[in-house]
């Protein structure tokens, strides 16, 4: 009995250790901005509501979910800094077509356009400030 208990804790142990290694690989891209290789997107973004002279921080989110209320802090943030951003908030229930052109499969997920409508950047998660300032000042000059 106790060489069976020794080999199932022992079995235990090894799946955790291989879930703890699968959570951290697939959580390390959560908040990064992440480049948009291609800037031409078949996506309709007219009804987004994206300002047409200047860069916009669009993000997805719905009432549920609570690290959109991170994002939204974080967006505030750097607008208040870098006054020639638009922000754009778009809850996901309300308007799941939208979520779904952009492929939008958790939430948060957060967009930067620039000012001609072109998606630059993307990101799932909450961004760091810093990381949406870098990715907005150059889009700013």
């Amino acid at each position: 009995m106790s060489s069976s208990l020794t080999v199932a804790i022992g079995v235990l142990v090894i799946a955790l250790g291989v879930a703890t290694v699968i959570g951290r690989l697939l959580s390390r891209h959560q908040g990064v901005l992440r480049t948009v290789q291609d800037l031409a997107t078949d996506a309709d973004i007219s009804d987004l509501g994206l300002s047409s002279d200047q860069p916009t921080v669009l993000h997805f989110s719905a009432g549920w979910c609570g690290p959109c209320d991170g994002v939204r802090r974080v967006v505030d943030e750097v607008c208040a800094e870098l006054p020639g951003v638009a922000h754009v908030e778009i809850d996901m229930d309300q308007h799941p077509a939208a979520a779904r052109r952009f492929s939008v499969m958790s939430l948060p997920t957060t967009f930067v356009f620039d000012a001609e409508g072109h998606q630059r950047y993307r990101t799932s998660g909450v961004p760091k400030a810093a990381d949406l300032r870098s990715a907005l000042e150059p889009l700013l000059a």
